[in-house]
Formats: C-alpha cells, sequence, structure tokens
C-alpha cells in the first residue's frame, strides 16, 4: 500500500474516519475511530488519559451459493503519557497488510475444510439376489 505523505493518517479519510481503497485487487474499507463513547476529544474523567485510536480495515469477497470470504485487520494506536493520540502514517498500511494476511488465512482454511467434506461416490447398492 503506498502512503501518502499529504495525509495525517497515511490516506485520506473523510469526516467520519473512513476511507475506501483498492490493494491486490480488493476494495478495502477502512475506518479510524477512537474508543470513547463521547463524540468530544478530551482526557477521560477518571484515567485523565485520551482514548487509544483503532484502525481497522476490512474487505469481503463473494462467490458462488452465498460464499463469502472476509479479510480484517485491526490496528491500536496508543496516546502517550496524558498527551492525545498522534497519527501514525504506518497505521492504516498495517491494518490492511494484517486484513490481507487473515484473508489468505481464511481462504487456505476454507480449501482445507472443503477437502474434507469432498463428497464421494454412494456406496453400491447391495445385489438384491
Amino acid at each position: 500500500m503506498d502512503i501518502d505523505p499529504t495525509q495525517p493518517w497515511g490516506v485520506a479519510i473523510d469526516y467520519a474516519g473512513r476511507a475506501t481503497l483498492a490493494e491486490s485487487g480488493h476494495t478495502i474499507h477502512v475506518n479510524v475511530s477512537d474508543t470513547s463513547l463521547s463524540s468530544v476529544i478530551a482526557p477521560d474523567s477518571i484515567t485523565g488519559t485520551y482514548s487509544p485510536v483503532t484502525v481497522t480495515a476490512q474487505f469481503t469477497e463473494t462467490g458462488e451459493n452465498g460464499a463469502v470470504l472476509r479479510g480484517t485487520g485491526r490496528v491500536t494506536v496508543l496516546p502517550v503519557g496524558t498527551a492525545p493520540v498522534v497519527p501514525d502514517r504506518t497505521a492504516v498500511q498495517r491494518a490492511v497488510t494484517a486484513a490481507l494476511d487473515d484473508f489468505t488465512a481464511h481462504t487456505a482454511a476454507y480449501l482445507a475444510l472443503c477437502r474434507t467434506w469432498t463428497t464421494t461416490a454412494p456406496p453400491a447398492e447391495p445385489d438384491p439376489t
């Protein structure tokens, strides 16, 4: 994945922290969000620290008969001390790499499962005589 050095997170994200990009022939959806329950970016009133930021990447590929394989990746960027999280240009790249690796692992597991369920010819009917 190419990192855009002009963007704080290495990729252009919208106002809600979302981005869509293409990587290795897949359309990948990225989300950058903090883990707080508030819409106000402020330190936690109990701990005095800012919330970590989570970067997720996910995509799905569909096949015949409703088969769906997913790849997901997640990276957490922690704040340093009592300062807010500083954007990490490599976080999206690491999340996308994790999603592609996860997809590869799911594909291999799915193929192995399919091999164990390969149908064989039914046993021959016994001769009635």
